[in-house]
């Protein structure tokens, strides 16, 4: 008869080892981690010893054994069993539990571990993710066990539904995990080709010059500061940098300096701590803190007060900084790459701008040309934004010949933003998929024959690339706009150049 004493006892250490798992499985996400937590636990609750978990490998179909209790990782690293071979192969082939009395007796048991006492017995079980067996779990009960087999064969099956759950949460945060790192290699590649080099359109001798700079300046940790009227393409210039760079991987966190008041400029690239003025009800780390390991570009640099460029040298320099209405110095690792279209040194040289600060931003400086210094980049710098303004419309747009030559004529003060706002407002204006030379004009660009594609006076009015609005325009500019004379030029009449300034919509000059 069975002692109830005895009973009472062994249902105790069940229970206390099967909370012990529960919590082991639910602690951590580290896999290996967890089951070496289970089967310690049932070993020092259950007495089962040499634990073994054994999964299949998705790819295989073999089980692997991934980890016996007390057992070195060397002595289980290559040990595996296809499905119906050896007894751990029997019972992830058929789903059944296996119970031996002695290991011995059992002639499929194939001791590839070479850890269990022959004489001793067997337990192994499956570990089922739904209907399908992923798994199995092993042990040996020590010697002179005061339980029946059968009892640890229930048991085992009880932590294996645990181990299962286990599993499965293992497989989908690795899925999970994996689909995040698919994202983020989809993103870093879209990030590449919208802020790399093939964003950047320049044939020129001078952009070419660019480029070049920027390949090399981009491998270093340099501080770079580019230089440029507005709308040149600085930012496009900074990305560049930061994406072709080792620091690439690191965050990057732009700031237009002259967007924000001292007051907020400082809290914004250095971050507070709480209360240090009204409205700062929490801590909150600045932009340097933030791009840490990554890039920080700092637009508008010739914008921040005498005070400001005081901190922001300390930066640059020591590469530490205090939060607003803190005290303790935060070092930082960032790069720093800043652009203005002043004049640095003639603001240096009025004291609006402090000479160290300007020492340590001008390092590595790269003076953007404006477009009318390359207007041979004109035409695919126009298709790419005409293509780029197409998509944001949903349609696709091209641009005629005779347009692109209005645009060629334009000394393009406002540079490439003043070009994608001109070509903006033609693509809002045109109905069909066509951006002609009329819908240009109708944006304000004035048409005329520049200077600066050779002397007006040597313009070609015979030249079969030139339409009979332009030959009318650069005929007029020739006769210093006297219509008589321009007529004589084209071997027409007073009458006739009169009706075509009429029909072609020319705008006449006063001189």
């Amino acid at each position: 008869m069975t002692d109830p004493r005895m009973e009472s006892e062994l249902l105790r250490a069940e229970l206390e080892t099967l909370y012990q798992v529960s919590r082991v499985l639910s602690r951590s996400l580290n896999f290996k981690q967890t089951l070496e937590g289970v089967l310690h636990a049932l070993h020092e609750g259950m007495a089962l010893e040499r634990g073994m978990v054994s999964l299949t490998d998705p790819a295989t179909g073999a089980l692997q054994v991934s980890l016996v209790h007390g057992v070195s990782d060397d002595m289980t690293e290559e040990v595996s069993y296809l499905p119906g071979e050896g007894v751990v192969g029997a019972i992830l082939k058929h789903g059944d539990s296996i119970v031996v009395e002695r290991i011995m007796d059992e002639p499929r048991f194939l001791s590839r571990l070479g850890i269990y006492n022959p004489r001793g017995a067997f337990v192994g079980v499956p570990i089922h993710l739904g209907k399908k067996t992923v798994g199995v779990l092993a042990a040996q009960p020590a010697p002179g066990a005061a339980r029946e087999l059968d009892e640890y064969r229930r048991f085992l099956e009880m932590v294996a539904n645990l181990i299962g759950q286990s599993v499965r949460l293992s497989q989908e945060v690795a899925q999970e995990k994996q689909e995040i790192a698919e994202e983020r290699d989809v993103l870093r590649r879209t990030v590449r080709s919208q802020y790399g080099f093939d964003n950047i359109i320049g044939r020129t001798q001078a952009m070419r010059r660019i480029f070049e700079q920027v390949r090399l300046v981009a491998k270093w940790n340099t501080t770079v500061l580019i230089r440029g009227e507005t709308g040149t393409g600085k930012e496009l210039i900074a990305n560049a940098i930061h994406y072709n760079s080792p620091r690439a991987k690191g965050a990057y966190v732009k700031l237009n300096c002259a967007a924000l008041p001292e007051t907020l400029l400082e809290s914004e690239l250095f971050g507070h701590e709480k209360g240090a003025f009204t409205g700062a009800v929490a801590q909150r780390k600045g932009r340097f803190e933030q791009a840490e390991g990554g890039t920080v570009f700092l637009d508008e640099i010739g914008e921040i007060s005498a005070s400001f460029q005081a901190k922001l040298l300390r930066v640059l320099q020591e590469g530490e900084l205090e939060r607003v209405g803190g005290t303790r110095t935060i070092k930082v690792d960032v790069r720093v790459v800043a652009a203005t279209h002043r004049d640095l040194e003639s603001e240096v040289e009025k004291g609006r701008f402090r000479e160290d600060l300007y020492y340590r931003l001008n390092v590595m400086p790269l003076t953007l040309p404006p477009l009318r210094e390359r207007m041979e980049d004109i035409p695919d710098i126009a298709r790419f934004l005409v293509e780029k303004v197409g998509t944001q419309q949903g349609r696709t747009l091209g641009l005629t010949d005779a347009a692109l030559r209005v645009l060629m004529h334009h000394d393009w003060p406002g540079n490439v933003r003043e070009l994608e706002n001109c070509l903006e407002r033609a693509a809002v204006m045109t109905e069909s998929n066509v951006i002609d030379r009329d819908a240009i004009l109708l944006t304000g660009i004035d048409e005329k024959i520049s200077a600066s594609r050779g002397a007006i006076q040597n313009v070609d009015l015979d030249d079969p690339n030139l339409d009979e609005r332009e030959k009318v325009i650069a005929a007029l500019e020739q006769a210093g706009w006297v219509q008589a004379k321009a007529a004589r030029l084209l071997d027409m009449t007073p009458r006739q150049i009169a009706y075509r300034i009429q029909t072609l919509n020319i705008k006449v000059k006063q001189i």
